[in-house]
């Protein structure tokens, strides 16, 4: 009798000690349960329902919805639409700021794997939430090879339209060769990450 209670006590402890690691990954928003899709699923879910209601009439995709068409400014003030821009190309849309740090730290792996797409792969497009000198300014020191768009922070933003209604940086989603968004993640990348999350 004492040594089957023990090993239910055990149990119990045990499976206690595993649902608190669990909710420890998805309340603190980050670990190895945020690099999982299920882990992003739940990170995503919680961060919608804490998150302010966007604008009424504001256009907000869903995975398995077109994204709807943005039309931001470059660098250079030239505007640019997007999914259009890219039509029949996957596209990798991650949102940064350069005050962002583990925006900063994954932007060479996103400029590694963007060198690799070449012309017909996915399209990697970064769109700041910043201002146009500070990026310019960071971008000399730190200079990728895929298109930089702007656009200001706030509940209209990029970000919002794309399912981030949280605004937390880095997010990234991607964007089907028929413009519809069937990826989401919160939060940055690690080296080799990318390939494995793009398939």
């Amino acid at each position: 009798m004492a040594i089957s209670s023990t090993v239910k006590l055990v149990a119990l402890a045990l499976g206690a000690g595993a649902l608190g690691l669990l909710a420890g990954q998805l309340v603190g928003g980050g670990g190895w349960l945020a690099r999982t899709e299920l882990g992003q699923y739940f990170l995503h879910e919680r961060m919608t329902r804490s998150a302010p209601k966007p604008p009424a009439d504001l256009a907000v995709a869903s995975p398995g919805q077109a994204m709807p068409a943005l039309t931001l400014p470059g660098l250079d003030g030239r505007p640019s639409q997007l999914p259009q821009a890219y039509a029949g190309r996957p596209i990798m849309i991650n949102l940064w700021a350069s005050w962002c740090g583990p925006c900063i730290k994954e932007m060479p792996e996103l400029n590694r794997y963007a060198k690799a797409q070449g012309g017909q792969g996915t399209q990697v497009v970064g769109i700041a939430l910043d201002n146009a000198e500070d990026v310019a300014a960071f971008l000399q020191r730190v200079p990728v090879d895929y298109p930089i768009l702007l656009d200001a922070p706030g509940p209209r933003d990029a970000g919002v339209r794309l399912g981030n209604l949280k605004g937390v940086l880095p997010y990234t989603v991607l964007i089907d060769a028929d413009g519809k968004l069937i990826k989401q993640r919160i939060g940055p990348f690690e080296d080799g990450e990318i390939e494995g999350w793009v398939d």
